[in-house]
């Protein structure tokens, strides 16, 4: 599994501006790190939708939607997958290590984990894809708590309903933050006619960098790179 420099620099916040070597250099020592920590673990469960005026429910689960927006991303789909993705502990500590020596390196490593845990997502996507096929559907774009209006609170359910800290260790603070913070969870929906803008939409929707400038000024960083 791997990520490319351009995918950390777009985490970094660059925007087409010319890197000189010593940057460049880190990065590449970062993702090579990265790489050497962890290849990443995910989970994902296949279930049908039930539809309601202003709801939406995962059958044979307690989960239950009225996001808005999670209405609008679904509106196609007779099924749902739900996805937990997570680099682990190893890699949190890593950053926080580099945090009290090199601050520089410190950012980029986190950077190249971001880029990294979408390479994560991206790969359990592509088996996600494969069972949508042999069913004769088509994937939606990954949709993330904490984006638009569906709500953080979210966490600890699709949490339980993965069983993703026997899986794969996730679990959630009070605040309903992720825990390691490098992790991922996203919804994605299956229906019978493509998704438009798929691949764009996937980069800001499964983001965990809830503080990018371009999701608060309501962009993708992909049109901006």
């Amino acid at each position: 599994m791997k990520t490319s420099r351009e995918e950390v620099l777009r985490y970094l916040g660059y925007n087409n501006q010319i890197i000189d070597n010593s940057t460049a250099e880190i990065i590449d020592e970062c993702l090579l790190e990265i790489q050497q920590l962890t290849q990443g673990k995910y989970t994902y469960k296949l279930f049908e939708l039930a539809k309601t005026e202003g709801k939406m429910a995962l059958l044979q689960t307690n989960l239950v939607f009225s996001s808005v927006d999670i209405q609008a991303h679904l509106a196609k789909s007779t099924k749902c997958v739900l996805l937990a993705a997570t680099l682990g502990m190893t890699v949190e500590k890593r950053i926080y290590y580099y945090s009290k020596l090199n601050l520089t390196k410190a950012v980029i490593l986190d950077a190249c984990a971001s880029a990294f845990i979408e390479a994560v997502c991206d790969e359990a996507e592509k088996e996600i894809q494969i069972i949508a096929q042999e069913q004769g559907y088509y994937l939606t774009s990954r949709y993330s708590p904490g984006y638009g209006d569906f709500p953080l609170e979210v966490q600890p359910q699709i949490i339980k309903v993965l069983d993703a800290y026997q899986k794969i260790g996730l679990s959630a603070t009070e605040n309903y933050l992720l825990l390691p913070r490098k992790s991922v969870t996203a919804l994605i929906g299956l229906q019978k006619e493509p998704s438009i803008n798929k691949n764009v939409l996937d980069k800001c929707q499964a983001c965990p960098n809830l503080d990018c400038p371009y999701r608060k000024e309501g962009k993708d960083c992909a049109e901006n790179n």
